[in-house]
């Protein structure tokens, strides 16, 4: 169980790293998937509620470091989906890759409108065309991406 745990460590620190060469070193901006949700949203599934929001809260500050208009507001909305990422736990069990597709398509919709409600001057948009439409797709981005990675990581070390 120990070396699983690393594993399951090292791949979320993996995706967080490839975040940040994709959005920083490579340029991408907003073009890349928000892998730090994934990565958040797939730790929440193996961690209790305190745990998952620490690491939302940690990960969070870390995006909210790059940011010079909403700081704060990513570290909360990473927060507050950790923690209800751990709870649904409770509601929803599954390993499929349509449960976690379903899942992280959930999350990061929910981050999304989580980090609008905070940082509402940040968008130039109306409320409706961001959730109805921007959020959704950058969910259905960020949940294929995930999915891929997920995959990748089963094939390597047959786990989580």
């Amino acid at each position: 169980m120990g070396v699983t745990h690393w594993r399951v460590w090292a791949f979320l620190l993996v995706l967080i790293v490839v975040y940040f060469t994709l959005t920083l070193a490579l340029g991408l901006g907003r073009a890349a998937p928000d892998l730090l949700v994934v990565a958040v949203l797939l730790a929440a599934r193996r961690l209790p509620g305190a745990g998952a929001a620490a690491v939302g809260f940690v990960v969070g500050i870390m995006r909210d470091a790059l940011s010079l208009t909403a700081f704060g507001a990513s570290a909360v909305a990473l927060t507050f989906v950790g923690f209800v990422g751990a709870r649904s736990r409770d509601l929803f069990i599954g390993d499929s890759l349509l449960f976690v597709a379903a899942y992280l398509f959930a999350g990061k919709w929910l981050y999304d409108a989580v980090f609008f409600l905070l940082a509402r001057h940040e968008f130039r948009e109306s409320a409706l065309g961001f959730l109805l439409i921007q959020a959704p797709l950058a969910a259905a981005y960020a949940a294929v991406a995930g999915v891929v990675a997920l995959v990748l990581y089963r094939m390597i070390s047959a786990d989580l």
